[in-house]
């Protein structure tokens, strides 16, 4: 079998690419959600608190970034791949399954550095967001990207599983809408939801970014053991969800 190389990232990355989901849903819509809500949000509010409002909404809309590129995007093109046949003949021609998916993996994580890179940018240029403390800003980095690959990882299983672009793409779009909506992106707070729903919410760690990131953005100090349960918990569900996929194949190979 061949070895993961830069020629297969770069393959990798021209699918990207060529799918126009992680462009709109990754980059150019969390962009403009920022700009829609601080323009209708922030004019509702003292102009003491606007800043930290706006501030609030783009930490809320970083959250969108992985969730677009990482469950959406890859579990809808993984899951055309998989329709087709495509990993299969790859493994025909010397590429095992472990090169290809850290091929997905790299190219999919370069992608997401490229869309963090055009919101901070964005955000610093157009919007008058409140500078973090440095700790504040490292620990939203390494979030972010911990979210992303979680997200990844449950997408794989899913298209996996499923086997079809349609039944995953439609998952993927549930459960995307469905913790957007959990955890406090959609324009409605988390504590705000039934407590069915807030309990459920809880085991998110986008509801902590989302709803309580503004209160140490500055600085200051925050109980991280919610959002690291939160992180454990998520990560164990895609891990088990991986699994599955796995003893699916299995059985069907």
């Amino acid at each position: 079998m061949k070895k993961c190389s830069l020629r297969m990232v770069l393959y990798e990355l021209r699918n990207i690419n060529g799918n126009f989901m992680p462009h709109f849903f990754g980059i150019v819509f969390p962009n403009l959600m920022c700009v829609l809500l601080s323009k209708t949000v922030g004019r509702q509010v003292p102009e003491g608190m606007r800043e930290e409002v706006v501030t609030s909404i783009m930490l809320t809309m970083t959250l969108v970034i992985p969730m677009a590129i990482m469950l959406i995007g890859y579990g809808a093109l993984y899951a055309q791949e998989v329709e087709r046949g495509i990993p299969l003949r790859m493994r025909l021609f010397g590429l095992g399954e472990k090169c290809e998916v850290t091929a997905k993996i790299a190219a999919h994580l370069v992608f997401l550095t490229i869309a963090f890179v055009i919101f901070a940018v964005f955000q610093g240029l157009v919007m008058e967001v409140q500078r973090p403390a440095l700790p504040s800003l490292l620990c939203l980095i390494v979030s972010l990207y911990l979210i992303g690959v979680i997200f990844l990882i449950t997408a794989h299983a899913i298209a996996n599983i499923l086997q079809k672009f349609s039944l995953t793409f439609g998952v993927t779009m549930f459960l995307y809408f469905g913790m957007m909506i959990l955890t406090g992106m959609m324009g409605m707070r988390t504590d705000q939801l039934p407590e069915a729903f807030q309990k459920v919410a809880a085991t998110l760690p986008m509801t902590y970014v989302s709803n309580d990131f503004i209160d140490f953005w500055q600085g200051g100090t925050y109980n991280f053991m919610p959002f690291i349960q939160s992180f454990i918990f998520m990560g164990a569900a895609s891990g088990i969800l991986l699994l599955l996929s796995m003893y699916k194949n299995r059985r069907i190979s």
